[in-house]
């Protein structure tokens, strides 16, 4: 601001006090050590000691605001003169300037005792950046939840500024209602839903402030914890929640419900959506169903797990009353992979056919036997109610895989050992062939020892 704008002022500041306070700091900083000052000086030193202070660069000194402008802030610093502050050191700290008014006490750092126009020019962000991450750092050590303003996005977070300080809000920390739930996690479309909540408010609670890397971080999903630890805690395992479908991902589907008037949101599994396999979530449910769950877990990052298989009887529970070993059945292939197909025998019963088990000399073309959308019969070759598997062959004259029942495990420890240890493509009955020939081996050991014993003896 031009100087004649505030001659007046300055002219009230230059009183004959103050210069003699200047002419006594002259007298003082030619003083030696072994000098004192004495006369009308030592008497005016003795009246004012805090006038005699010499100001220093990188002092942080308070003032009060004497006019401000557009682009500049002039300062009572009392006796030691008027500053400026301007330019850089101005606008660095937006906050305070914007929110200053004339009369408020301010502080701020020395930057230059006297410039060309005879001011001390002054910065607001040195000293105020200092009481701001002395604020922040408070803030996080009393795990202070407060509201802040979202300025920016990128596909990593939102950006927010606190006192000056620019901060980041990653996306892993946001509450269940603003995550970017996106299939296939594509990380166009989550900055388009981050960039949404520009302008919006949201609470949250500092997690780390490091003041020498200017990092500084925060989250909302600690916040939002914070109110719905009781909440959660009336979800125990086996509550049944009613809710809407508010996501579907290659992933699962989330569920949003609520709990004495309080949202939450929970995730369903992939692999807890049906009793039979599912590749698509999209193939069972869309945005806005209405659902039942089950809740099968809470932990304290606020995840809550929910299932909607469990909702209905396990039907591998029965599975023996539709089908036996040996049976044929007739069944649509629906999915092939490197190692087989995924057979659907009905509504809630799939099966396996591994590649070992194709015809002879197909087994290195897949493509020329197993077609997705073709039914073909098959032959029922293994059936594991409890681990929810079926193995189906082609083959002309297939091998049965049999698993041993708990039962039997008991009474025959090591062939059991055996059969329950091997794998589904073929070498499962040539392992309990070896193990049932170890058996009688061993015997035949033992009654040879016995002669030999005796004709020692």
């Amino acid at each position: 601001m031009p100087r004649d704008m505030h001659g007046a002022r300055v002219a009230d500041i230059l009183t004959p006090v103050y210069v003699c306070v200047m002419l006594l700091r002259m007298a003082t900083t030619q003083i030696t050590d072994d000098q004192t000052l004495s006369g009308p000086m030592s008497d005016l030193l003795k009246e004012h000691e805090d006038l005699a202070h010499v100001p220093k660069l990188g002092e942080i000194i308070t003032g009060t605001i004497l006019e401000k402008a557009s682009n500049s802030l002039y300062v009572d610093l009392g006796s030691i003169g008027v500053g400026v502050v301007y330019g850089r050191e101005l606008f660095d700290d937006i906050d305070s300037f914007k929110h200053s008014k004339i009369g408020d006490t301010i502080q701020a750092t020395i930057q230059e005792l006297d410039n060309e126009d005879g001011y001390i020019e002054l910065s607001l962000r040195s000293a105020s950046r200092e009481r701001s991450w002395e604020e922040l750092r408070r803030k996080m050590s009393q795990d202070e939840i407060f509201e802040t303003e979202i300025l920016d996005a990128n596909k990593g977070g939102l950006i927010i500024r606190m006192s000056g300080i620019t901060g980041f809000l990653p996306v892993s920390q946001l509450a269940p209602d603003h995550y970017p739930r996106v299939e296939g996690g594509d990380r166009t479309k989550i900055f388009d839903r981050l960039n949404q909540y520009v302008g919006e408010k949201f609470r949250v609670k500092i997690i780390s402030a490091v003041q020498d890397e200017e990092k500084l971080i925060v989250s909302e999903k600690a916040a939002v914890g914070e109110e719905m630890r009781d909440v959660l805690g009336k979800l125990g395992e086996g509550t049944i929640i009613e809710g809407s479908v508010s996501g579907v991902v290659d992933f699962g589907v989330f569920v949003k419900f609520q709990v004495d008037d309080k949202d939450l949101e929970g995730l369903v599994h992939i692999s807890e959506l049906a009793w039979q396999r599912v590749d698509n979530p999209a193939d069972l449910v869309k945005v806005g169903d209405s659902v039942k769950a089950k809740v099968i877990g809470v932990d304290q990052g606020l995840r809550i797990s929910l299932s909607l298989k469990q909702m209905t009887p396990d039907p591998w529970l029965k599975v023996g009353e539709k089908f036996k070993l040996g049976d044929k059945v007739t069944g649509e292939i629906f999915k092939v992979t490197q190692f087989g197909g995924f057979v659907k025998l009905d509504e809630d019963i799939h099966g396996l056919i591994h590649v070992s088990e194709l015809p002879e000399g197909s087994q290195q073309d897949l493509a020329s036997v197993l077609k997705i959308g073709e039914k073909k019969e098959f032959t029922i070759i293994s059936l594991e109610p409890e681990e929810h598997r079926l193995g189906l062959s082609l083959r002309t004259n297939p091998e049965f895989k049999q698993r041993t029942k708990k039962k039997i495990i008991s009474e025959e420890p090591a062939v059991t050992e055996e059969k329950i240890s091997t794998t589904p493509d073929g070498t499962e009955e040539k392992d309990s062939e070896k193990a049932e020939e170890k058996k009688p081996k061993a015997k035949k050991t033992v009654k040879k020892k016995k002669p030999e014993e005796k004709t020692a003896e």
